[in-house]
């Protein structure tokens, strides 16, 4: 993507705002968000255009004009071209999904996570998915395996869309969406689960004792956490810290770098079997 934008937008920007755009930008369908720093604002609609013009199926070019933030994990989003909807269908591994990238939290570069850890849930399986969102990893293990899934998130237009994507899709499990604090929604549950989903790195500590308390005896837990160091110890750091913080016995048993979220800072996602 870092040769896209430079290709295109060698001649509208001056060097050194070449130098300052950020490498890459999103697709979500019919969607691109791009995030552009303040130095380069004078330019934001030009680069809006740009993109609108040379990506394949975009309708319509965002800026993302904030982090991520609040317990909806939702971003502001500046219409830079094209038509002003955040409404679009995303497609991966032959699933289907409405999506709104204004009102949910949604993220393309997990595909690769989703896929990985839906290759490793076994037909028979209960699943606590505690931060589901609309249902992407839920549905991906729900279309290859008989399982039982529960998507829990906060966020209610995450569950409205959660529920609209499983009309979307034929699955050979079942996704029980779930609206709600996911602390409180395990303690609802009548059963353990053989393996929880702990998705929501920036804040996975704080609800670490009850995913603990949600899976079962000998069940695994996918820990996910943001780590500040180099590449090649960001692996052993987030360990060290998964033990740190995890209050009971735990074995890990996989470990991989999801993606890199800035300068030696990355996510990590520790799949780790408890005993209680």
């Amino acid at each position: 993507m870092t040769k896209f934008l430079k290709r295109h937008l060698i001649n509208i920007l001056q060097a050194n705002e070449i130098n300052n755009l950020f490498s890459s930008f999103d697709q979500i369908g019919e969607i691109v968000i791009i995030r552009i720093p303040d130095e380069l604002s004078n330019s934001k609609k030009i680069i809006g255009e740009v993109l609108l013009d040379k990506i394949k199926k975009a309708k319509s070019i965002y800026r993302q004009s904030s982090v991520v933030k609040g317990d909806f994990r939702i971003r502001e989003l500046e219409l830079l071209a094209g038509i002003d909807t955040t409404e679009t269908e995303y497609k991966e591994y032959g699933c289907r999904f409405n999506v709104d990238v204004r009102k949910v939290f949604f993220s393309p570069r997990l595909s690769t996570e989703r896929n990985r850890i839906a290759n490793l849930v076994k037909d028979g399986e209960n699943i606590i998915n505690m931060f589901g969102g609309i249902g992407m990893f839920s549905i991906l293990i729900a279309k290859k395996k008989k399982c039982n899934i529960y998507n829990m998130d906060i966020n209610p237009d995450a569950i409205r869309l959660c529920k609209k994507n499983l009309e979307l899709n034929k699955m050979k499990g079942n996704v029980i969406p779930m609206c709600g604090d996911a602390s409180n929604l395990i303690n609802e549950l009548d059963e353990t689960a053989d393996r929880t989903l702990m998705l929501l790195p920036e804040r996975t500590d704080n609800f670490l004792d009850s995913a603990v308390l949600g899976t079962k005896n000998n069940g695994i837990i996918h820990y996910y956490c943001h780590i500040h160091a180099d590449k090649k110890n960001a692996l052993e750091r987030a360990t060290k810290h998964y033990f740190n913080t995890i209050k009971i016995k735990s074995t890990v048993l996989h470990s991989n770098i999801v993606r890199a979220i800035g300068p030696k800072y990355y996510q990590i996602a520790i799949d780790a079997n408890i005993r209680k």
